[in-house]
């Protein structure tokens, strides 16, 4: 049975790999100065981190999937994130990055939006590779970190420590914004397979069985996190996931209230729906008519 790690504070990580403590909330990490090295561990992330690896110096595993893990890539984690990492004994880590703990930001701008940063919840193949350039800004944005918590305690200390921690988070989406754009052949290939997934979906007993299809069930058939299988949708449609999936729905329901004799409740457990209130509901809001009212219209009057 493998031991679980729990990282419940900054002083937990620096312990493992015998680093010192500067700051009990954060931590500018350079692996490079680590004196211990275990070669097999699991961590339980209780505190926020982002680390850019300079080496391939193992293998790192977020649930069933390995991470998309070579030269010059960005891993970030979040609390309540398990990670499993096997480092190769002849290879001494390097990797440089931030751990803080999620008191630093409790009432901080950054606080108010770390939700915002979803690449903290992405997994497999799903890592920031940097060129260069970005690796340069990346590091300069540590070593701005580093210079302020250096810094004599003050009555700015917590809002400038955040906000550079907040100014390296921006352009980490920066790079993933660029990272969308140059892998979009690729994106479109999984937009494909998400559309045939979802035509798929409705042309058996699936919705019945399973109920309506969660952008969650996608993501998994496609080997990506909701997170970042949400993203790419919504970068290569301008919809999130849910809103294209809504949209299919409205078009099967609309053809079948139409094309059919089918009751209302019906045609909603047919296509998933537990209730059919709730079907009526999100019929109106996309359309404006209730299923029987759009039913009745003399579409031919308008032509």
């Amino acid at each position: 049975m493998k031991t679980i790690i729990n990282i419940n504070t900054v002083s937990d990580y620096n312990n493992l790999f015998g680093l010192e403590t500067e700051h009990p909330l954060v931590s500018v990490i350079d692996l490079s100065n680590a004196t211990t090295f275990p070669t097999h561990f699991t961590l339980n992330y209780g505190v926020y981190a982002l680390f850019l690896k300079d080496t391939k110096c193992g293998d790192l595993r977020y649930g069933k999937q390995f991470y998309d893990y070579q030269e010059g890539t960005i891993t970030s984690f979040a609390p309540g994130q398990i990670v499993e990492t096997e480092l190769n004994q002849d290879v001494r880590p390097k990797a440089q990055g931030v751990l803080f703990h999620p008191d630093l930001i409790k009432g901080t701008a950054l606080g108010q939006s770390i939700k915002s940063y979803s690449f903290f919840s992405y997994s497999s193949a799903e890592a920031l590779h940097l060129s260069e350039e970005e690796k340069k800004i990346f590091l300069n944005c540590l070593k701005n970190l580093k210079t302020e918590l250096g810094h004599p305690v003050d009555k700015l200390s917590k809002r400038l420590i955040s906000s550079n921690i907040q100014l390296l988070l921006d352009y980490c989406m920066r790079f993933y914004e660029r990272q969308f754009i140059t892998r979009s052949k690729a994106n479109k290939d999984i937009l494909t397979k998400f559309e045939a997934l979802l035509d798929d979906y409705f042309l058996n007993e699936k919705p019945q069985l399973k109920g309506l299809p969660t952008v969650k069930y996608f993501a998994d058939k496609v080997f990506l996190s909701s997170n970042y299988f949400g993203d790419l949708i919504k970068k290569e449609t301008g919809k999130t996931a849910q809103e294209y999936i809504q949209n299919k729905i409205i078009d099967l329901s609309k053809e079948m209230i139409l094309g059919t004799n089918k009751t209302v409740s019906q045609i909603a457990y047919e296509l998933g729906f537990q209730y059919s209130q709730h079907f009526n509901r999100i019929f109106k809001k996309n359309v404006g008519y209730t299923p029987n009212e759009y039913r009745k219209l003399d579409f031919f009057k308008y032509s």
